[in-house]
């Protein structure tokens, strides 16, 4: 796949289309993207195969290991770089498709209505249903001109990891049908000619006419300020790590920041949708009041809402050093460390998730006493066997003065793990 990438980046470039390389347009952002991990892929299997080592440095393993690294780096930045370029083109192209998708579905509701309408007839409550989706669209295609820097009308649902929030969207999602229902109820009380169906109108907004709704908007809205404090503070206590992303996906509503299902955004996902298309659905039947959402549905909804909200302060967790130990080969004398050797690392979260990136992974450090050491980019066929979420090799270097030394592991994400004493001997 590498190599069929790397060769269709030779191909004779055309401007403005797959094979562009200007700044200016998206096509460019998104094609420089793709040749960029092309070209790091290739690099990279290519020194796990042992390939491409130049002559000064092929003759020592410490050497060649820290070139390779560091030619792995700078490629590895230089594909973060135009991902990084490639997500803010795709920000801003997003807040057109969001406003087409918007208008699109007030175009499905009038299609529906008309059919449905065949035999029944075209009625007040379908009027202002469709005049209700209008303002609706209207207002989301403002709102998403005027932030079609971050996303158009997602920009509220986009975390500041620059990802999608789940509980933001669901809470999205939420009022957003609450707003409309009560649209929908102002146009009807606005057509209403007579007394008794202005009164009965009114009366559709009362609490005891919604109150499983009202409950279930309140909750929704609740969650999402409460998760972002939550993770606030996690974060900023260490015992949460984030690293941002190039750019929002969809999977993120239902995955963590590694890209794996959750089971807690999952559910919280999947509940939220079947009851609001419940809601919806008796909206339909019931035009004249707020959704009655059944009280054992609504329960349901607060269910999977504290599900999700117990994943959140669940999830996460700060590094640990576990043990250090001396690096053994096979042949090697069993020794004490000494500078020049290479200490093992052993524990666990020293990979945050969504770090698993070359990029990422040039990022974290050790320190051994005073001194910074970078991990090296191990490659090997398909990714890198250092570092990993459990192991770290590096060298000890020759400024470490010998005698007692802590070694410390910082992270791609700035979170540091504990400190580890390890003696170091002539």
């Amino acid at each position: 796949m590498a190599v069929q990438e790397a060769g269709r980046s030779g191909a004779v470039e055309r401007p403005h289309g797959g094979g562009c390389t200007c700044g200016d347009c998206p096509h460019g952002a998104r094609a420089g993207h793709r040749r960029a991990v092309a070209e790091f892929l290739v690099k990279r299997d290519e020194f796990a195969a042992g390939q491409g080592l130049p002559a000064a440095v092929a003759h020592s393993a410490s050497a060649s290991r820290q070139w390779v690294s560091e030619e792995l780096t700078q490629s590895a930045e230089q594909v973060a770089e135009r991902g990084r370029a490639e997500g803010e083109a795709w920000l801003g192209r997003l807040w057109w498709r969001t406003a087409c998708a918007v208008w699109g579905l007030v175009v499905a509701l009038l299609l529906a209505q008309a059919l449905t309408a065949i035999g029944a007839g075209w009625t007040a409550a379908r009027t202002a249903g469709l005049l209700a989706a209008v303002v609706t669209a209207a207002a989301l295609t403002a709102a998403s001109w005027f932030h079609r820097a971050r996303g158009g009308a997602l920009a509220p649902v986009i975390g500041e990891d620059n990802r999608l929030s789940t509980s933001r969207a669901v809470a999205g999602a939420w009022v957003l049908f609450v707003a409309y229902a009560v649209l929908v109820l102002a146009g009807r009380l606005a057509a209403a000619s007579g007394h008794a169906e202005r009164d009965a109108l009114i009366e559709g907004l009362e609490l005891r006419r919604g109150a499983g709704v009202v409950t279930v908007l309140a909750v929704v809205c609740g969650i999402a300020v409460l998760v972002r404090r939550v993770v606030g503070v996690r974060v900023l206590g260490q015992r949460l790590q984030k690293v941002p992303a190039d750019r929002p996906r969809a999977a993120d509503l239902l995955t963590d920041d590694s890209g794996r299902g959750t089971f807690a955004d999952i559910q919280y996902v999947v509940i939220g949708a079947v009851a609001l298309l419940f809601a919806a659905v008796r909206l339909g039947r019931r035009p004249d009041q707020l959704p009655d959402l059944p009280w054992g549905l609504a329960v349901v909804v607060l269910i999977s809402a504290a599900t999700y909200l117990a994943g959140k302060y669940a999830e996460g967790g700060r590094p640990v050093i576990l043990s250090v130990v001396r690096a053994r080969e096979a042949g090697d004398l069993d020794a004490p460390i000494r500078t020049g050797d290479d200490i093992e690392i052993r524990g666990a979260g020293f990979v945050p998730p969504g770090a698993q990136r070359a990029d990422r992974l040039a990022r974290m450090v050790v320190r051994i006493g005073a001194v910074h050491v970078h991990v090296p980019l191990v490659p090997v066929s398909g990714g890198f066997s250092n570092p990993t979420d459990t192991v770290l090799t590096v060298p000890v270097p020759a400024d470490v003065e010998p005698g007692r030394a802590e070694v410390q592991v910082v992270t791609a994400a700035g979170v540091e793990t504990n400190r580890y004493a390890i003696d170091v001997t002539d």
